[in-house]
């Protein structure tokens, strides 16, 4: 009896120790999730110009970084009560799907004021602007009023507004340049093309499939003068983002020969295209994950750059079936940040403490969920909200707030989100009921905490076509004071990292949305937008030149 009472004890006493790790954490999780709570906020419905729409430019295009300054400043493009005619450039026209027909203007948001910044040639020629620095200088694109003879479209200026003036930042040599990004030293990057052929142009061939373009190369502007960065060897680059230290982000082609397949994301008989890094006037081919298709901006693959030089985006693999998410740590080799089990993902943005934030494909590839990337702890699944299937991580703030979005699917049921200690809070939940907006995408976030995005009003079907560009002010100890802010507490929402099964439709739909329709070589231009949805499209007066 000893013996058996013995043995039983041990057995006990060994499941004890099993299962108690088991289920303590289960517990505290549970606890924690009951327990956690979070600040409402003021929400600011930026409106328009007087046309349907208004938007904060999202990450995967055209000026990503910085779209809301430390001081809650925050830039994008509202349309106006003008329509869009046939000379109307659809690269910066109607909105960020460029189905809107209606001439949008840059808009600057900044204490409760929304200013019109206007355009280099009057009200019927569109603008946006899609970076501003601590100093509240921005940067964007500008139609000048003159035709482009090649694509019968206005041509496009970077431009750089200034104490209330906007500034033509020229060309080098071509018909074209945009602004991407601004630091807080007032460089500039962006694109801009010269007077050289080439039928492989990113500009006029990628976008508009026209083949007898010029080169796009990328630029750094800095004190008057627009710099042209290299390539990697090919004829064209690409540039995207400027860090406070002068360091450039974009992409390039490797060289001259084209590829006939570089992937279902890629255009199929242009080069090789790779990231680089420029600085001290170099470029550094960052290479790719052993495809031939790896940060590009037109892909959705170009990703973030942060202020130790990281580099992030996306890459194909060997075969470019598949593509997965990469970071850059100089002095490389580009390293591989796999997925949650499926076949794709990339990364949309780093912080300054190298943690990841992007989307990845779950096992079979039957959903799309945000991630979060660490050294330390590889990479976490962020989930969704309860019945969704989808959701998308597109900004970190340097203290690991995140912001993004959940859906069913690509165009209704969306909801702007954050994820913050280990919870994700439906944005909608935490702004005033009866809102004016049901607040959809949410695309940057600063370190106070104050969140800028798109939200539709009543009324409103679908953001890309009337929606709102918003801004959330956090009601909570760093934000006094604030009229209208309510400082009560709400319950954040458990992560879910397993949704209901979808239906046939809704797995679909992240990778197969059909665009919208749109005449002409605008076509193109959306296709960047198909697989994440919404975002994630007399002598003409000069503007003066700034020395």
């Amino acid at each position: 009896m000893k013996t058996r009472n013995f043995i039983l004890a041990i057995t006990v006493a060994v499941v004890t120790v099993l299962i108690i790790p088991t289920v303590l954490p289960a517990q505290d999780d549970a606890a924690k999730a009951k327990k956690a709570r979070h600040h409402h906020y003021k929400l600011i419905d930026i409106g328009t110009f007087g046309g349907p729409e208004s938007y904060v430019n999202p990450a995967p295009v055209i000026g990503s970084q910085n779209q809301i300054n430390a001081r809650g400043t925050t830039v994008g493009g509202a349309g106006t009560a003008i329509s869009t005619t046939s000379t109307n450039n659809p690269v910066i026209c109607g909105g960020f799907e460029g189905v809107v027909l209606f001439v949008n203007h840059a808009l600057e948001w900044h204490n409760g004021v929304v200013t019109d910044l206007g355009s280099l040639a009057g009200a019927d020629n569109c603008s946006v602007a899609t970076s501003v620095n601590a100093n509240g200088e921005i940067t964007g694109q500008s139609e000048n009023g003159v035709i482009d003879p090649l694509l019968g479209f206005n041509e496009l200026r970077a431009v750089r507004w200034k104490d209330g003036q906007i500034f033509d930042l020229g060309t080098l040599g071509g018909n074209v340049s945009a602004g991407t990004s601004i630091n807080n030293r007032g460089q500039v990057v962006g694109f801009a093309l010269n007077g050289v052929p080439d039928p492989f142009s990113i500009y006029d061939f990628q976008i508009f499939q026209v083949p007898n373009g010029t080169q796009t190369l990328a630029f750094l502007w800095q004190h008057g003068v627009m710099q042209d960065l290299g390539t990697l060897g090919g004829p064209d680059a690409w540039g995207d983002f400027v860090n406070d230290r002068g360091q450039v982000a974009g992409f390039s082609y490797t060289s001259s020969t084209p590829n006939s397949d570089n992937g279902p994301d890629c255009p199929a008989n242009i080069p090789t295209q790779h990231p680089f890094l420029w600085e001290d006037g170099r470029m550094t081919d960052l290479g790719s994950l052993g495809g031939t298709c790896a940060g590009s901006e037109l892909a959705n693959f170009q990703g973030g750059l942060n202020n130790r030089g990281q580099v992030v985006g996306g890459s194909t693999l060997a075969g470019n079936l598949v593509f997965h998410p990469f970071l850059w740590t100089k002095p490389g080799p580009m390293q591989d940040l796999g997925t949650l089990g499926g076949d794709c993902g990339t990364a949309f943005a780093i912080n300054d403490a190298g943690e990841v934030v992007g989307y990845s494909c779950t096992p079979g590839d039957q959903q799309l969920h945000a991630f979060m990337w660490t050294q330390d702890a590889g990479m976490t699944d962020l989930g969704i909200l309860g019945g969704d299937v989808v959701s998308i991580a597109v900004e970190i703030n340097s203290k690991g707030q995140i912001v993004g979005t959940s859906w069913v699917n690509n165009i209704f049921g969306r909801h702007a989100v954050l994820w913050q200690d280990g919870q994700i809070i439906d944005l909608n939940t935490v702004i005033p009921r009866n809102s004016a907006l049901h607040l959809t995408d949410a695309f940057a976030i600063n370190d106070r905490g104050e969140i800028a995005g798109v939200g539709v009003p009543s009324g409103c079907s679908a953001d890309r076509y009337c929606g709102h560009a918003f801004v959330l002010i956090p009601c909570d100890d760093d934000h006094h004071d604030v009229e209208g802010c309510d400082y009560s507490m709400v319950d954040a929402t458990p992560v879910a990292t397993h949704a209901i099964a979808p239906s046939a439709t809704d797995i679909a739909t992240p990778f197969n949305q059909p665009s919208p329709p749109l005449s002409g070589a605008a076509n193109p231009m959306l296709r960047r937008f198909g697989r994440l949805g919404p975002w994630y499209r007399g002598p003409v007066p000069s503007a003066p030149r700034e020395e």
